[in-house]
C-alpha cells in the first residue's frame, strides 16, 4: 500500500512530504487549495501523462516520489520481469521538466512511464468524476462486467481468434478483386521482386559492408600500425625488436644456471614467452590487407553496394533486413494472385473453421457474462442500498448485436431509482449523486474480486449531501477496514470517518503561493469539520457538531 508520497514544486506545492495511514486517509481544505495538484500527482508517479505547466513557476522541474509496501506478488513479477529488483518496498519516482520532458524510476533506476502505469494498475485504483461520464459508455458498462466475471483470458483468446478470422477474410477479399486490380498488382509485386532479387541481397549485408568500409577508409591508419607492432616484435635493420631481446635475455639466464641452478624455472618461463611472441607476430603478419590497388578496387566495390542499399531504403522506406523479409511476403502473394482460384478456396475453408471458433467463444463470452450480471447486479444493489438508493433496480441488459473485437454482445446498463418507473439506460436518467454512488458502489463490488490494496476517491461526494453523504462516509470507513482508502472531500460527514486526516492549506505571502499538507489531530479535526459545516472554524455550534460528527465514527 502506499506509504509516502513526496512532492517538490509541483504547481503551487513547493515542497511536501506525506504519510499515509492504513485505513481511510481524507483530504480536506478550501476551494483551490491544491487537493486536484496532489491527486495529479499521485497520477503522474503512477505513469500518466503530464502536462509542462504542471511544473511550478520559476523552477526547473517537479519532482514526485512514492513509496510502497506490502508489494502484491502479482505486482513483484511485473517489476522483477522489467529486470528491476523487489523487495519488501517499492520506490516509484517521476521527474516533470519545464520543457516538457519527464523520467520514470523505480527504485532508482530508470524506468518508463509505460513499466510505471503497469505496475500501478495494479497498485491503486483511481476514481474521479471523469469515471462517472465514462459509466455513461456501453463499452465501459461492458468492461466493468468483464471485470467482475474475470473474462479477461477467454476474452483474450476470442480476440485472438477474431483477428485470425478477420486477417483470412482480408486475404480472401483482396484475391477476390477484379482481374484489372489483381493483374495491376501482381505486376508491381514482379518489378518489386525483379528489381530486389537483381542485387542478390541477404539479411545483416549492411552491416557487413559497413565494417568492411570501415576497415577499408581506415586502411592507412590499420596498415601502420600493423607494421609498427611487427617492427617492435621482430626489429629491423637499425634496431632489435622485442623478440630477439627477449630472446638474448633467456640466453643469458641459461648462462646463469651453471652457476645458479635454481633459474631453471626462469629460463622455461622465458620459453614459453618466446613461443607466445612467436604466435602473436604470425597473427598480426595474417592482417596485413592486400596490394593497395586491390585494396582500392574493394573499396569502391563496396561504397558502390553500400550505395544500393541506401538507395533501395529511400525508395521503401524500410531497413534492409526489413525489406528483404517483405520481399518474400511479396513472393507469396504474388504466388497466390498467380493461384488464385485455389488460394481462395484453401482461405474459405481455413475462415469457416476459424469463423466456427469465433462463434463458439463468443458465445462462451455471452454464456460467462450473463452469469457475472446476475452477481453482479445483486451485489451493487445491496450496495447502494445501503446507500440510501433503496429502491433501486439495476440490469446489465445484454443483447446480440454484430460481432466484434469485444464479442457479440450490446451491453447497457437500466435503472430504475423510484418504485414504480420502467428500467431506461443509465445516462438518460440518473443524476450526478446518483452517479457517485453508483460508481462507488461498483468500486467496492469489483475491489473484492482485483486485490487491489490501494483505493483513491477524487471527490466522490459529487452531488450528495445530508443522508446519503452519511452513509457514503460510513461505506468508505466500513471499506477501509479491508484496504487502504484515499479520499478527496468536501462534506463534513465524510471526513469525519477518517482514520487519517490531512488538511491541504494554501498561504501567500508578498510574491508567491505556497500549499502544505497537515495531519490533523484530534482538536485540528474538529477546527477543520466545523469549517466545512459553516464556513466558520471557531462556531461553538459548529464545533459541537464536529465533536459529534467525530464521536459518532467511533460507534461504526
Amino acid at each position: 500500500m502506499l506509504r509516502e508520497l513526496y512532492i517538490e514544486n509541483l504547481a503551487v506545492i513547493e515542497k511536501a512530504s506525506v504519510a499515509f495511514g492504513e485505513n481511510l486517509n481524507v483530504f480536506t481544505g478550501e476551494t483551490g487549495a491544491g487537493k486536484s495538484i496532489l491527486i495529479g500527482g499521485i497520477n503522474a508517479v503512477l505513469g500518466a501523462r503530464v502536462n509542462k505547466d504542471i511544473v511550478r513557476s520559476g523552477t526547473d522541474k517537479a519532482v514526485v516520489a512514492a513509496l510502497f509496501d506490502n508489494i502484491p506478488d502479482n505486482v513483484r513479477k511485473i517489476i522483477e520481469d522489467n529486470g528491476y529488483e523487489c523487495g519488501d518496498e517499492l520506490l516509484l519516482q517521476r521527474e516533470i521538466f519545464r520543457d516538457g520532458k519527464s523520467t520514470a524510476r523505480i527504485n532508482g533506476k530508470t524506468a518508463t512511464a509505460a513499466i510505471l502505469k503497469e505496475a500501478a494498475s495494479e497498485l491503486i485504483s483511481i476514481h474521479g468524476q471523469h469515471d462517472n461520464l465514462l459509466l455513461m459508455s456501453n463499452d465501459r458498462q461492458r468492461d466493468i462486467l468483464d471485470s467482475f466475471g474475470q473474462t479477461y483470458e477467454l476474452l483474450g483468446e476470442y480476440r485472438e481468434a477474431f483477428k485470425e478470422f478477420s486477417s483470412l477474410s482480408r486475404r480472401i477479399k483482396n484475391l477476390s478483386d477484379t482481374d484489372d486490380i489483381k493483374r495491376e498488382r501482381a505486376e508491381l509485386l514482379r518489378q518489386r521482386i525483379k528489381e530486389i532479387d537483381g542485387y542478390k541481397l541477404h539479411i545483416g549485408e549492411e552491416n557487413e559492408i559497413s565494417e568492411q568500409l570501415n576497415k577499408l577508409r581506415n586502411f592507412e591508419n590499420i596498415q601502420t600500425n600493423i607494421y609498427g607492432a611487427l617492427n617492435a616484435i621482430s626489429g629491423d635493420e637499425e634496431t632489435e625488436g622485442a623478440y630477439q631481446r627477449l630472446k638474448n635475455a633467456r640466453d643469458n639466464i641459461y648462462a646463469l644456471m651453471e652457476d645458479i641452478p635454481s633459474v631453471s624455472a626462469l629460463a622455461e618461463r622465458t620459453d614459453a614467452l618466446l613461443i607466445e611472441l612467436e604466435d602473436i607476430r604470425e597473427e598480426i603478419s595474417s592482417l596485413i590487407p592486400d596490394q593497395a590497388e586491390d585494396m582500392e578496387r574493394t573499396l569502391d566495390a563496396c561504397e558502390e553496394r553500400m550505395s544500393d542499399i541506401l538507395r533501395l531504403k529511400r525508395k521503401y522506406g524500410c531497413e534492409l533486413d526489413e525489406l528483404l523479409t517483405e520481399a518474400e511476403e511479396w513472393r507469396q502473394e504474388l504466388y497466390a494472385i498467380d493461384n488464385s482460384e485455389d488460394v481462395i478456396g484453401e482461405l474459405a475453408e481455413q475462415r469457416k473453421i476459424k469463423g466456427e471458433q469465433v462463434k463458439k467463444l463468443a458465445e462462451r463470452l455471452t454464456a460467462k457474462r450473463k452469469a457475472a450480471a446476475d452477481t453482479l447486479t445483486k451485489r451493487i444493489s445491496e450496495e447502494l442500498a445501503f446507500l440510501d438508493m433503496p429502491d433501486i433496480r439495476l440490469v446489465f441488459d445484454i443483447k446480440q448485436d454484430k460481432v466484434t473485437l469485444s464479442g457479440m454482445d450490446k451491453v447497457e446498463m437500466l435503472i430504475s431509482v423510484n418504485k414504480g418507473e420502467e428500467l431506461k439506460p443509465i445516462n438518460k436518467i440518473a443524476s450526478g449523486g446518483e452517479l457517485s454512488r453508483i460508481m462507488l458502489a461498483i468500486k467496492n463490488v469489483l475491489a473484492d474480486s482485483d486485490n487491489i490494496q490501494t483505493m483513491i476517491f477524487d471527490e466522490v461526494d459529487t452531488g450528495i449531501s445530508g443522508h446519503a453523504a452519511q452513509k457514503v462516509g460510513i461505506k468508505l470507513r466500513q471499506t477501509a477496514k479491508t484496504r487502504q482508502i484515499l479520499c478527496v472531500t468536501h462534506l463534513a460527514q465524510i471526513a469525519a470517518m477518517a482514520d487519517t486526516h490531512l488538511l491541504i492549506k494554501k498561504s501567500t505571502d508578498s510574491s508567491r503561493t505556497y500549499t502544505g499538507i497537515i495531519s490533523l489531530d484530534h482538536e485540528g479535526r474538529k477546527k477543520e469539520i466545523a469549517r466545512i459545516i459553516s464556513g466558520d472554524e471557531n462556531s461553538d455550534i459548529s464545533l459541537e457538531n464536529a465533536e459529534e460528527l467525530l464521536n459518532r465514527r467511533n460507534e461504526i
